[in-house]
């Protein structure tokens, strides 16, 4: 390993995508630390701290930070993050399907999908005017903005468009990574925002450990009994999403045999590989995004008093992060949008017709219809198994934070939308990286004899 590390400084080209890369993302976390003008910082970090944007508010702006690559915690150029272009992506994906003219755009070819790339930058444009909009009246009306700028368009202004030029640049940096570097640039952006939180999650380990040598009796000190704990179950959750990540439903396919003068050509037998986990780390971004809101909405109508205050009060508590009733409507959330990514994503009668145009059939199965049933069948099992890995991995974090009385900022690394992106997205860069060093006849990560290669996916 250590080899093949020192291996990708020998290789120039690859030399040079490797540091371009990480020159991009010290600039992005330049950016992440540039302060809007105005924003009173620390009056904006403690009304997250003290719930000022309702009962789940602290545990929204954790999770905002853990897939965009922005933080509601700081109001910073870079606060809104990725998550417009990562919205509008998501938005041009389903379109795609649905809409005649841009399904017959996809299928140009570059020209098509470079058409619809240009689509989804106007829309991140768009999406991200909307949501600085709403930021910003959000700070305006919380009363976070120094006095001497508050009800002033001039302010509005800037902060609207410096929000907005913060996600373009994120943008125009995660399109020179995947031109120039190596890796996904949106994925190692929202990687490097995971990333850059460990720190600090560390030394809250430490202190936490400090005072409880030191005898305090806080119920969130972090006990050495605690502190094992979270490394046997870092270790478990890392090494099970690594599996679930990787792992692959691989189905027979037996090619036709074909006749030329003499000669028999074809033949032979390859597989076709369906990913258990098909829907990556999509379900989890929907259903969390999806259940903040009750929490944050009962809680608004508990402080405006209104009629049948005990019957909102109740629908706040239920719908708290960790609570029985929520747990138990992400797990369902959470399977219901991995069928709903797979059905968008996954077409069987395509795949199907493709196996038939290319002389390929499954052996006891008629190509066409049977074929496209038969997958549709393997795919909705396989999807069973992978979507409650998912919603176990995603509800680790809330319960441990309960349960053993952890703060959430630190359980989050056990589970959830960050580990499985860190995951994924180290997974693919590696194989990026090995790809290279092989094709230069250097030794890759996995050695070059009996290992396989690693396969990794990119979000």
């Amino acid at each position: 390993m250590f080899r093949a590390f020192f291996n990708v400084f020998r290789v120039a080209d690859l030399r040079k995508k490797v540091g371009f890369t990480l020159l991009m993302l010290c600039v992005y976390r330049v950016g992440f630390y540039v302060p809007l003008p105005g924003v009173d910082q620390d009056a904006l970090t403690k009304h997250w701290q003290t719930g000022g944007g309702g009962g789940a508010s602290e545990q929204m702006a954790e999770m905002f930070a853990m897939f965009t690559g922005g933080d509601l915690g700081q109001s910073t150029l870079f606060g809104l993050g990725i998550m417009p272009y990562i919205s509008a992506s998501i938005i041009f994906q389903l379109l795609v399907t649905v809409v005649p003219a841009l399904e017959k755009l996809q299928k140009e070819g570059d020209s098509g999908r470079r058409k619809i790339m240009e689509y989804t930058r106007y829309a991140t444009v768009g999406l991200c005017f909307i949501q600085a909009l709403f930021w910003v009246k959000y700070l305006s009306g919380a009363g976070l903005i120094y006095p001497e700028f508050r009800g002033g368009f001039a302010f509005s202004a800037v902060a609207i468009t410096g929000l907005m030029a913060g996600t373009v640049l994120l943008m125009w940096i995660g399109e020179q990574i995947d031109e120039y570097g190596i890796g996904n640039g949106i994925s190692l952006i929202i990687m490097a925002g995971i990333i850059s939180r460990l720190p600090y999650v560390i030394l809250e380990v430490v202190n936490g450990l400090i005072a409880s040598i030191g005898g305090g009796g806080q119920s969130s000190i972090m006990t050495p009994e605690k502190i094992v704990f979270l490394l046997c179950s870092f270790v478990g959750v890392v090494a099970a999403s690594i599996l679930i990540t990787q792992a692959q439903r691989r189905i027979k396919i037996q090619q036709a045999k074909q006749t030329r003068g003499r000669r028999i050509v074809g033949g032979s037998q390859h597989y076709l590989p369906l990913r258990v986990n098909h829907g990556g780390v999509m379900p989890i971004i929907f259903a969390s995004s999806l259940l903040l809101f009750p929490g944050m909405l009962f809680g608004q109508l508990v402080k405006w008093d209104l009629p049948l205050a005990g019957m909102w009060f109740f629908l706040q508590e239920i719908f708290r992060p960790g609570a029985f009733i929520y747990n138990l409507a992400y797990a369902l959330m959470v399977y219901f949008f991995a069928y709903f990514w797979v059905s968008v994503q996954f077409q069987p009668k395509e795949l199907a017709n493709n196996l038939r145009d290319m002389g390929s059939f499954i052996p006891g199965l008629r190509p066409g219809k049977r074929t496209a049933d038969y997958l549709e069948s393997v795919m909705t099992r396989i999807t069973y198994v992978g979507a409650g890995f998912l919603a176990v991995i995603a509800l680790i974090p809330s319960v441990v934070a309960i349960h053993f009385q952890i703060p959430f900022r630190i359980s989050a690394f056990l589970g959830g939308t960050g580990l499985l992106i860190v995951v994924s997205v180290t997974l693919d860069l590696i194989q990026r990286i090995e790809a290279n060093l092989i094709m230069r006849n250097y030794e890759g990560f996995l050695g070059t004899e009996g290992v396989g290669r690693v396969k990794g996916r990119q979000y």
